[in-house]
C-alpha cells in the first residue's frame, strides 16, 4: 500500500494529501496487447475473462492541466469490461492507438496494456493547473464520457462530438486500479450516504438510463406512460425502472426468474413478466423470427396494463428488437443503447413505418445528464443496484460472472478500500432512505 493510499485511508486533510508523494506506479487490472488473439475461433460465451485479465503494476504518467489523479476506493464491472476482456467486437488497443495519434497528451494512452474500468468512486489527490471546480481531498464519483472541449462538434451535446470516447474502454487508465487519471469534467459529487462500493456502481448505467428515459435527448417518460423494460433487474434496467417510477410512468419489467421479479416488486414495480416462465421464442431458427410470439408478448402486456407500451427500453438487441418494434404502441418509441445479444438487428419494418413508430439510438450521457442522474442518487431518490462485491484481485472472476449473467444489478470492485462499508458521511440521509431499501439487490442476490 502506497503512502498516498495510506493517507487517504487515514482521512488526511487536503494539505497533507497535497504534500504526500504520489507513487510512480499503481496496481491495476489490465489486458495485454500481445494476447488479443488468444480467443480466436472461439464462441463468445466460451471466452474466459479469467484468462485475459491480469493484475499488474502500471506506471502513472504526468497529468494534463485539465485532469486529476484519483485514489480509487471502489469501481465496478460493466459490459464494456466484458467486451474488453474477450477482445470483442474489436480489441480495444485500436481505440488507444487512435487516441494516441491525436496529441502528446493522447500518446500516453497508447500502451501495450489497457487499464480497464468505466466507473469509479474515490478521493482527488492531485489536480491539474486548469482544474477549477475540484480540490484535493474531494470525494467524487466518475462518469465515463471522455470528450475534447476544443472540438466544436461537442458543444451542443457532447455525446455528438466527433471524438467522443468512453473512459476506460476507449481510453487508458480506467477505474479498475488503486489510482486513476480522469478529466475534471468527468467528476461528480459522491453521494454522502453511500459506501464507496455503493457509490461506484452507478455512473455508467444510471447516466445511460437517465438519457434514455428522462432527458430530452431520449424518449422522455411522461406521467402515465407505459414503459416496457427488458433486463429490468440488470445494471441499466434497474435504473430504468427507478427513473420510470420517479417520472410517474408505469414500468413493465421483463426478467428471467421469479427471484428477479421479487427484487423488482420490492423496489416498487407492480407489473413484471418472467420471460423464463412465459418461454417466449421470438426466433424459430437463427434466421427466422416468429410473429406469433411477438403477438403473445403483446397480449401479455395488455393483460397487465391494458394497452401497448408507449416506450420500449431496448438493449438486448438481436434477440428482442423484432418483438420490441412490434409491441410498441402506434406512434411510440423504441429507445436503444446496446445489443448484448447481437448487433445485427432484424425487425418487420411495416410495423414501424405504418404505425408511425420511432427507433431512437442513445449512447451514455453528456455531463449535464450524468450530473442530474447522479443528483438523484445524492438526494436518495435512486438506490444503487449493488448485488455483489469482489476485491480487485478477483476482477477477472467478477467479469466472468457478468459475462454469464450470474448476478442481478451491478457487481462492485473494492480497489484501495480495504473492506466494505466505508465512506458514509451522511448517516442521517442513509437512515431516511432505509438500509433495507439500499440493500434490495444485495439481499436478493445472496438469497439466490
Amino acid at each position: 500500500m502506497s503512502e498516498m493510499i495510506d493517507a487517504v485511508l487515514a482521512g488526511a486533510d487536503p494539505a497533507t494529501l497535497a504534500a504526500t508523494p504520489l507513487p510512480a506506479t499503481t496496481r491495476a487490472v489490465v489486458v495485454r496487447r500481445d494476447e488479443t488473439s488468444m480467443f480466436d475461433g472461439m464462441a463468445s460465451r466460451d471466452k474466459d475473462p479469467r484468462r485475459s485479465i491480469h493484475l499488474a503494476e502500471v506506471s502513472l504518467p504526468e497529468i494534463a492541466p485539465d485532469e486529476v489523479v484519483l485514489v480509487v476506493m471502489a469501481s465496478s464491472i460493466n459490459f464494456n469490461t466484458v467486451w474488453t476482456s474477450i477482445f470483442e467486437p474489436l480489441p480495444t488497443f485500436g481505440f488507444l492507438d487512435r487516441l494516441g495519434r491525436e496529441s502528446s497528451w493522447g500518446a500516453r494512452h497508447a500502451l501495450d496494456v489497457h487499464v480497464m474500468g468505466s466507473d469509479a468512486a474515490g478521493v482527488v489527490v492531485r489536480a491539474g493547473s486548469a482544474v477549477r471546480n475540484w480540490r484535493v481531498g474531494d470525494a467524487v464519483t466518475v462518469h465515463c464520457n471522455y470528450v475534447d472541449d476544443q472540438d466544436p462538434s461537442g458543444h451542443d451535446d457532447s455525446m455528438l462530438a466527433a471524438n467522443q470516447r468512453i473512459w476506460g474502454f476507449e481510453t487508458n487508465y480506467g477505474g479498475l486500479a488503486d489510482l486513476t487519471i480522469v478529466k475534471a469534467n468527468q467528476l461528480m459529487p459522491k453521494p454522502a450516504h453511500l459506501t464507496w462500493e455503493e457509490a461506484a456502481v452507478n455512473a455508467l448505467c444510471n447516466s445511460t438510463s437517465y438519457r434514455m428515459l428522462v432527458s430530452r435527448n431520449g424518449a422522455p417518460v411522461t406521467p402515465g406512460d407505459k414503459v416496457l423494460i427488458w433486463g429490468a433487474s440488470g445494471g441499466i434496467g434497474s435504473f430504468a425502472v427507478q427513473h420510470t417510477l420517479n417520472a410517474g410512468g408505469v414500468p413493465i419489467a421483463v426478467v428471467s426468474s421469479e427471484s428477479k421479479a421479487a427484487t423488482l416488486r420490492e423496489l416498487g414495480v407492480e407489473h413484471v413478466i418472467n420471460r423464463a416462465e412465459r418461454d417466449y421464442r421470438f426466433w424459430k431458427d437463427p434466421t427466422t423470427q416468429d410473429e406469433s410470439e411477438w403477438r403473445r408478448l403483446g397480449r401479455d402486456i395488455r393483460e397487465l396494463v391494458g394497452e401497448d407500451p408507449d416506450i420500449v427500453f431496448e438493449h438486448p438487441g438481436r434477440s428482442t428488437m423484432g418483438a420490441s418494434v412490434f409491441v410498441t404502441k402506434r406512434g411510440g418509441t423504441i429507445v436503444t443503447c446496446a445489443a448484448t445479444s447481437g448487433y445485427m438487428i432484424e425487425y418487420d419494418n411495416r410495423h414501424l413505418w405504418m404505425r408511425l413508430k420511432s427507433i431512437k439510438g442513445s449512447h451514455f450521457a453528456n455531463y449535464r445528464e450524468a450530473w442530474a442522474a447522479n443528483q438523484a442518487l445524492v438526494d436518495g431518490r435512486i438506490v444503487p443496484p449493488l448485488s455483489a462485491v469482489f476485491p480487485l484481485e478477483r476482477a477477472g472472476e467478477a467479469t466472468y460472472e457478468m459475462h454469464h449473467n450470474r448476478h442481478e444489478g451491478k457487481v462492485g470492485i473494492l480497489c484501495a478500500a480495504p473492506r466494505e462499508g466505508l465512506g458514509i458521511t451522511d448517516p442521517e440521509l442513509r437512515a431516511r432512505v432505509g438500509e433495507r431499501r439500499l440493500t434490495i439487490f444485495r439481499r436478493h442476490d445472496q438469497e439466490d
